[in-house]
């Protein structure tokens, strides 16, 4: 036996599955069972008996513990380095985890994880991402990322191979996801929307994302963009009412299925400019 740390609770049993298009009424008061056997960290403002901010959770944090915040509005700044993690918010609706001084989840070389019912907001002026995920495995599901001065989400390097999945990639100044350096995430059931350029952004050689059955919508440039050597599954997306085209891509990309079978692959429209370009400057409009 051992004494409770602040904020340690026994575990309870797991409330149920949110579903990615319709968020739970009611926010999970109670944290779910830790499949590793471990502790699970409670963060809670309110409660002086519980951590403060994630931050100070995850510090005490072993391999094998998991956190679980309650419903409330956290300034925080998550940085996290060759260390698993297992976060688990009440749901994206009911816990905010906001920065003004960088973005507010760094991950790097993070071998495993479940981060989950979180939503991160930047509220900075400097030019940073809501999220960024540096050649680390692990799985973002059911969170908000919003607000970034760049892409809500940066995945890149070559050891980058994160699940993201049930999201929402909303209002950042640039793409919602932004995929290169090598990455090779799986990317699915992601709902990228009102983005200032893409809802989801591809580059460089070796890139080589799965995406698969994503929502781009109302993104104000196209809903995806692959450019720059950049290779990817593209399978089952719907990219509607964005502003110009469903997806771009430059001559030198590779997809598969290959571009003459995308438009029967996914679906494209409506979209006003069409359903898909392939051009030499796909950044123009931007001047880029």
């Amino acid at each position: 036996m051992h004494e409770k740390t602040p904020g340690e609770q026994e575990e309870g049993s797991p409330p149920p599955a949110p579903s990615a298009s319709s968020p739970p009424a009611s926010p999970a008061l109670d944290p779910p069972v830790n499949p590793t056997g471990g502790r699970t960290l409670i963060v809670d403002g309110t409660d002086s008996g519980c951590y403060p901010r994630p931050s100070a959770a995850l510090k005490e944090a072993r391999p094998e513990d998991q956190i679980f915040i309650r419903p409330g509005l956290y300034e925080d700044k998550i940085y996290l380095v060759h260390k698993p993690v297992r976060l688990i918010g009440a749901g994206r609706d009911f816990v905010q985890i906001f920065s003004r001084r960088g973005g507010p989840l760094y991950l790097q070389h993070v071998p495993e994880g479940l981060i989950s019912g979180i939503t991160f907001r930047y509220i900075g002026s400097d030019p940073h991402s809501a999220m960024s995920v540096l050649d680390s495995v692990c799985t973002i599901t059911r969170c908000r990322i919003t607000e970034g001065i760049l892409s809500g989400i940066v995945v890149y390097g070559p050891e980058s191979r994160p699940t993201l999945t049930e999201n929402e990639v909303c209002y950042n100044r640039e793409s919602g996801i932004f995929i290169f350096s090598g990455a090779r995430p799986y990317v699915s059931k992601n709902d990228c929307f009102g983005n200032h350029h893409f809802g989801i952004a591809v580059r460089d050689p070796q890139t080589h994302p799965d995406l698969v059955r994503n929502l781009c919508r109302k993104n104000l440039l196209s809903g995806m963009l692959l450019f720059y050597h950049a290779e990817g599954l593209i399978l089952e997306n719907h990219c509607r009412d964005n502003h110009h085209w469903g997806l771009v891509m430059t001559p030198d990309c590779k997809t598969s299925p290959g571009p003459e079978e995308l438009l029967a692959a996914n679906l494209l429209l409506p979209n006003p400019r069409g359903p898909l370009l392939v051009t030499e400057e796909p950044l123009s409009e931007i001047g880029r």
